[in-house]
Order: C-alpha cells, then structure tokens, then sequence
C-alpha cells in the first residue's frame, strides 16, 4: 500500500497528571476539546488526509484510547514504548515499519488535512524533515499566545508536533533526541547537546535554522529539513489549560 504510515503518539508519562485530574480524567489524550477526547481529532484529520495509508496510535493504555476512536480498516491502536523517543526507536528498527513515517501526538487536537497536505509535500525526500511555525506568523494570528521558542538568526522558531522519517537512518537523530528528552522545553540544552559550534553560532546569532539543521544532519550522516507551516496554527498544541482554552476557542470559530 502507498503512501505514509501515520503515528499518534498518545502516551502518558508515569504518575498523577494534574492537568488530565482537572480535566475529569487520568490520561492526558482523553481529556475533552470541543465536546471530544482529544486524541480523537487528529486521528479524525488524519484519517481524513489523502496523504496518509494506514494510521497507528500509540498509547500504553491501548484499549482506552482505543475507546475513544472510530472504527476504520486504516487505523490500529497497538502498545507504545515509556518515552516519545523509545517509542520512536522501536518504529525505525522494526521490519515491520513501512516509510515514510508522519509522526503527531494527540495533543495536536487542531491539526487539519490541510496541514498534513502542506507538511507532506515538503517533508518527501528527506531522511528526517521538523515542522515547525516562525514566531512573527504565529504572534500576527494569535498576539497573547505562548509557546516555547528557539532563536536563530533569521527567525524565532516553535516546533509544530509534526515530523516525518523517510527512513531507518534517521535512528541517528532519535539517539541525539533520546539523549535530551528531558529537557526538550528547554531550547538552549537542546542546543547545547548538538555541540558548541552550533551552540555558540545560535547564541551569537550567526546561524539560522536552516544551517543548524544542515550542520547536524552533516554531523549525523543524514539529510535533514525543518517544513515552516503555511498555517502558524499548527504551533498550538494542548499542554496546559490556557492552551486547552484556545483551543476550544478556535474550534468553535472553525464551527
């Protein structure tokens, strides 16, 4: 079958999330946006997209999540690993894993088959391609947004939860990621990890993110892109209540 394996990533993180407790709930992706689980609506535009073949959602309570999802032939609800990265690791290793891969998560609950077809486009032929939203787009749709932002020269850049593997070498930039996971929010030790050129180019301002990522898939052996959305939506996830908040606004606009 042609065309892209789509991935929900849809896991927890272990203990108590106060976040998911406030929302009536125990696992993050059940909590409700729009009068839905969230889960369920990037699965629904993902479902809808052309570009995508078959759908996997990953979750370690799979028959939960499961629950909340339609019933479709494309879509599968299997067990994932105790981290986004592990989880990530065990795809480009497994035989099974047909590319290219479109990896979201389930706090991605305005993610449209518009955005999926932008990204798409962009990201073939890349061994890993990173969706992300300049900052200025962003600020000009939604001015009191907060998101996490990495500066370069050239721009202000927040990630957009969409990321496509072309194939299993880019296992290479998943070690690197495994080896930051923690501290993901916090841009300048996700920096610092790719090393003090690269570090020292974007304190300073020398390089944009173009050359950051060129200079990484140089240093990993791979080609690697960042896809800038038309839709600078696609920066807002659901992370916190605030974010929870716009994001029942938007949906009610869109409706």
């Amino acid at each position: 079958m042609s065309g892209w394996t789509a991935i929900v990533l849809a896991g927890s993180r272990p203990g108590i999330d106060p976040f998911a407790a406030a929302n009536g709930t125990d696992l993050k992706a059940l909590i409700p946006v729009g009068g839905v689980p969230m889960v369920a609506r990037p699965v629904a535009a993902l479902l809808e997209a052309p570009e995508v073949a078959t759908l996997r959602v990953l979750a370690q309570q799979p028959e939960r999540i499961a629950a909340a999802l339609p019933k479709d032939e494309r879509l599968s609800v299997e067990i994932s690993g105790a981290t986004i990265a592990s989880t990530i690791a065990d795809l480009l290793t497994d035989p099974e894993t047909r590319f290219p891969l479109l990896v979201t998560t389930a706090d991605h609950a305005l993610l449209t088959p518009a955005m999926i077809a932008d990204f798409c486009a962009r990201a073939t032929g890349k061994d890993l391609a990173i969706g992300v939203v300049e900052r200025a787009a962003l600020m000009r749709r939604l001015p009191d947004s907060r998101r996490t932002w990495l500066k370069f020269r050239g721009g202000s850049y927040s990630g957009a939860n969409l990321f496509a593997f072309g194939s299993k070498r880019a296992a290479s930039a998943v070690a690197l990621w495994r080896s930051v996971e923690q501290d993901r929010k916090k841009g300048w030790r996700v920096i610092a990890a790719l090393g003090p050129v690269v570090l020292l180019g974007t304190f300073l301002r020398l390089l944009g993110l173009d050359a950051v990522l060129s200079r990484v898939g140089r240093r990993l052996g791979i080609s690697i892109a960042k896809v800038e959305l038309s839709d600078p939506i696609a920066a807002v996830d659901v992370d916190k209540p605030a974010d929870l908040d716009l994001a029942n606004r938007l949906i009610a606009e869109r409706q």
